[in-house]
């Protein structure tokens, strides 16, 4: 966790609060020490710019969240795309909601 910390700029007790909120959940070593992985360190990295800007800690974790959903929907959508267009049919009009 030491290192986590120092790589990020934070405190222990920052990433102690981003677990305690559910947002990263890093898994244990035999010793019991907190091993974070790349991802949950980015995820951390983002809660920080987050809460630096002025962004209490339940609404940073819960912006992360839906940012990371809508990440995911338009990986899907782009995959689901590429498999309508290999498979010869159209593909549905793109979303301009933008």
């Amino acid at each position: 966790m030491g290192r986590a910390a120092e790589l990020l700029g934070v405190t222990q007790a920052f990433l102690r609060s981003l677990d305690a909120a559910k947002l990263v959940t890093p898994l244990r070593s035999e010793g019991g020490h907190r091993r974070y992985s790349r991802y949950q360190l980015r995820i951390a990295a983002r809660a920080r710019e987050l809460i630096d800007q002025g962004t209490p800690i339940e609404a940073a974790c819960r912006i992360i969240i839906l940012e990371d959903q809508l990440s995911e929907a338009q990986r899907i959508n782009a995959e689901l795309r590429r498999a309508q267009q290999h498979s010869g049919r159209a593909a549905p009009p793109a979303d301009t909601t933008d």
